[in-house]
């Protein structure tokens, strides 16, 4: 069977599997819209927090960084890993135990301030939005390569499939949806890593490959890696250009980031007790793991075959995987020799993204007018799609290529509709129901989440279609800003009995402004100044939510200690909270 139609037919076995489940685990109440009714089992919920955490930036992305920055990619890495334990170990619990529907909510009723729960507000959606354009990004790279559809087209799909079972199903829908996405992509993921690890270092397991040798030789991987990229002219893939200070502020800033995340924060309300949110959250890292501690040694195995296959080469004697991709948008050369061979080296061929002509060179390449002549580089390879290519760059079956694109649509539309389903919630239940109009009946609430549902799907699939120019950081991006505005209010609110509502409003607003204001300085109002020598202290914008952080922790803890404490019962819930008895089915707010 040829691979397109494979492609088509597991694409389309997946889509009517998330479909059916929608269908059967379609919500009748707030309740179920909101937290599946508290009523998801801990490995379950395990799963579709994997899946939830696992987004296209996970999937598709992150090893492509790390296969194309080295050292200097182990950032995402370390901080989005160490920002789940983090968040599982110390936050989860303690929110699962206040026992409320949404993020906003627990800051409302925390700081007794409906002011605070619109900042709260605001800040969901500001962080959501940013964060579901990474994930229109990827249905968009998916759909335009493997289903050889153009991006628009492509987008108005995945917006379809999320609409149906987010705005259907709601909570309960999405999660056992995410459940079996889980499965398809780390299906789709460990089968190539295998296949590959095999056939380059004979180990099975990509973790243990990746520190193995060569096979058919002595010498290690990482140093063949190495050796590859010093013949074209590039540092060595095991150092790092980075200083030290901006890779710990952009490691922490992704690291609090998680978990200020308000769509991973959610799943930890939907089960039944406090223990089975600490359960879960066991669960959730042991599946989260598999992929993270692979990403490494795919990274690796890529760029290994990527440097093994490209440089040197004639045009006219590219593997297939080349122009197909080419065809796509995502890979581009340009002959600036004239030899008619692609030349491979430090620096962009390129200013920005490639930018096609619709002509035909000489070659048979498709033409970009966007060149720069100030490096040797004649070659161009989306970071994005070095996971999807593998497949084919390693030459593996065409079913593994179709699974790999069914992967990566699973990975982009679990955290979307998670995402999704934040913003809906958020702009029923805590604006409209708590503050706008409180007397609604629970049926118009649950039809004004779905009509909200349903405008953050088309505002979300117009992020794909039109993509703002800074899309490849944007993931990066939305971490900065959760790390800047919600995670303190959430640290403060559960372990800080003094916190107040100034405290946390006046923290919130100067976290999120700050780091909001410096990544658009450098990224649109002065991009020339884009550089650690314009940076405050080095840092970058990728990891100036830190900074934010910091600034936000002063400001509420400032202003708390000026203003009046907390109410009594306030003070007393804050206790309670964090009481150890509240692990058991005992006690359940």
């Amino acid at each position: 069977m040829e691979t397109q139609t494979l492609i088509y037919l597991f694409v389309g076995a997946t889509f009517a599997l998330y479909i059916g489940i929608a269908i059967w685990s379609r919500a009748g109440s707030t309740s179920e819209y909101y937290v599946a009714s508290k009523g998801v089992h801990p490995i379950a919920n395990g799963m579709a927090t994997g899946a939830d955490w696992m987004s296209a930036a996970s999937f598709i992305s992150m090893a492509g960084m790390i296969a194309f920055l080295g050292r200097d990619g182990s950032v995402y890495l370390m901080g989005w890993t160490g920002g789940y334990v983090l968040l599982a170990m110390c936050l989860a619990p303690y929110l699962r135990k206040f026992g409320k529907f949404t993020v906003p909510e627990f800051v409302g009723e925390r700081y007794y301030s409906q002011t605070a729960r619109v900042v709260a507000v605001i800040c969901v959606i500001f962080i959501s939005f940013t964060y579901v354009a990474g994930q229109m990004r990827g249905v968009g790279i998916v759909f335009s390569r493997y289903l050889e559809v153009d991006i628009t087209v492509g987008v108005v799909i995945g917006m379809a499939i999320v609409f149906f079972y987010a705005v259907l199903g709601g909570m309960k829908g999405i999660t056992y949806t995410q459940v079996a996405q889980y499965c398809v992509m780390m299906f789709a993921y460990m089968v190539p890593a295998i296949y590959i690890s095999l056939m380059i270092t004979g180990m099975p397991i990509p973790q243990l490959g990746f520190g193995s040798t060569v096979s058919g030789t002595d010498t290690y991987l990482l140093d063949r890696l190495n050796g590859l990229g010093a013949e074209l002219g590039f540092d060595a893939y095991t150092d790092g250009s980075k200083a030290t200070i901006d890779v710990f502020f952009i490691t922490m800033a992704l690291m609090v980031g998680t978990a200020g995340l308000p769509h991973v924060i959610v799943r930890f309300f939907t089960t039944p007790t406090v223990r089975d949110a600490r359960k879960s959250a066991g669960y959730a890292l042991l599946f989260i793991a598999i992929l993270y501690t692979t990403a490494p040694a795919l990274a690796a195995f890529a760029k290994t075959n990527l440097l093994n296959t490209i440089p040197e080469t004639p045009y006219t004697e590219v593997p297939e995987w080349v122009t197909t991709w080419e065809n796509a948008g995502l890979v581009a050369w340009h002959d600036k020799n004239g030899d008619g061979i692609i030349q491979m080296a430090p620096g962009s061929p390129f200013q920005g993204a490639p930018r096609f002509s619709g002509e035909q060179g000489e070659h048979g390449e498709r033409v970009v007018t966007n060149t720069v002549t100030d490096n040797a580089n004649e070659i161009y390879v989306d970071r994005d799609i070095i996971v999807l290519a593998n497949p084919e760059i390693a030459n593996l079956p065409g079913w593994v290529v179709a699974l790999i694109a069914a992967g990566g649509l699973a990975a982009a539309l679990s955290t979307a509709a998670g995402l999704l389903l934040v913003i809906s919630t958020s702009v029923s239940h805590d604006l409209l129901k708590s503050n706008m109009a409180p007397n609604i009946t629970e049926k118009q609430e649950l039809l004004a989440a779905r009509l909200a549902a349903a405008v953050a799907v088309v505002i979300a699939g117009l992020f794909g279609i039109y993509p703002p120019a800074f899309v490849a950081q944007v993931v990066a991006f939305a971490f900065g800003l959760a790390a800047a505005s919600f995670f303190p209010a959430i640290v403060l609110g559960i372990f800080s009995k003094k916190m107040n509502r100034e405290g946390a409003i006046v923290g919130m607003i100067v976290g999120l402004v700050f780091t909001f204001s410096y990544i658009v300085f450098f990224k649109f109002i002065s991009p020339e100044l884009d550089n650690a020598n314009h940076w405050w202290f080095g840092i970058s914008p990728e990891g100036i939510g830190t900074l934010g952080m910091i600034f936000n922790f002063i400001s509420a803890v400032t202003v708390a200690r000026f203003t009046k404490e907390p109410p009594a019962h306030i003070q007393h819930l804050i206790e309670d909270i964090r009481v150890p008895r509240g692990a058991g089915a005992a006690v359940d707010h």
